[in-house]
């Protein structure tokens, strides 16, 4: 194919999948020709480049253990850095909805919140009686009356700042991932995208199904929550291969 053998600015090829992106415009040119009555060759003759498959990088039971425990919960950011990482492991949550919560617009009693996600679709977020927990201590340890959920706490408190400057940035949350997850000496540096992994892997080795964890996820297509399909079946082999014609006759 002739993508394949395109040179980058770097000296190497395109990769599979920009070439795939490439592929893609041009069957939706072609498309477009075919619309308006001129001849063309059918789109359907573009192969698309396959692709290797998707890895996810997601933590263990005991390393996820570590990593909720790793804050110090002496300092105000400390509660609110373990309020984070029980929001994380609890919803699955994209990093983007996360620092978009407001603490008045959780329902604590029922331990849900509505959400506008990705592609601004909404859906109710469920949220686990730890999570609720700390993100109580979290809140009632806080003198502010700010309305987003996270917020920083480095100096004093300016009444002049608004609630918007004060809200968490993605990148702040990105950091503290990586602060902690240093601090537990783990194989790699967990992202809040490895968070969500793991809520998903978790749920669907506990036996949930594919399409309720979509929902939960917010995915619009459950294609793309089908990347989790191989590490479940990997789970799956290793309790074949250690269980199966271990019993008596």
């Amino acid at each position: 194919m002739y993508l394949s053998r395109i040179e980058t600015n770097k000296g190497g090829t395109l990769s599979r999948k920009t070439q795939g992106f490439h592929a893609i415009a041009l069957r939706s040119f072609l498309k477009w020709l075919i619309r308006n009555d001129i001849e063309v060759m059918s789109p359907d003759k573009i192969e698309l480049p396959k692709t290797d498959e998707r890895q996810i990088k997601f933590l263990s039971g005991e390393q996820v253990d570590r990593l909720l425990n790793a804050p110090s919960l002496s300092t105000i950011q400390g509660k609110r850095d373990k309020a984070i990482l029980e929001v994380l492991f609890s919803t699955g949550l994209r990093v983007s909805e996360l620092v978009k919560m407001d603490r008045d617009k959780i329902d604590f009693k029922r331990r849900e919140f509505g959400i506008l996600g990705k592609g601004g679709k909404t859906r109710v977020v469920f949220l686990s009686a730890r999570a609720v927990e700390w993100i109580d201590k979290y809140v009632k340890s806080r003198k502010d009356r700010y309305s987003p959920l996270f917020i920083r706490h480095k100096g004093k408190i300016d009444p002049s700042i608004s609630s918007e400057e004060m809200r968490l940035s993605p990148r702040s949350v990105q950091r503290m991932l990586k602060k902690y997850s240093r601090k537990m000496k783990f194989p790699i540096d967990v992202t809040p995208h490895v968070m969500r992994h793991s809520f998903a892997t978790d749920l669907l080795m506990a036996g949930a199904d594919l399409r309720s964890v979509q929902e939960m996820l917010g995915h619009k297509n459950v294609s793309t929550t089908q990347i989790y399909t191989h590490v479940t079946h990997k789970h799956l082999r290793d309790i074949h291969s250690a269980f199966h014609g271990k019993g008596g006759d």
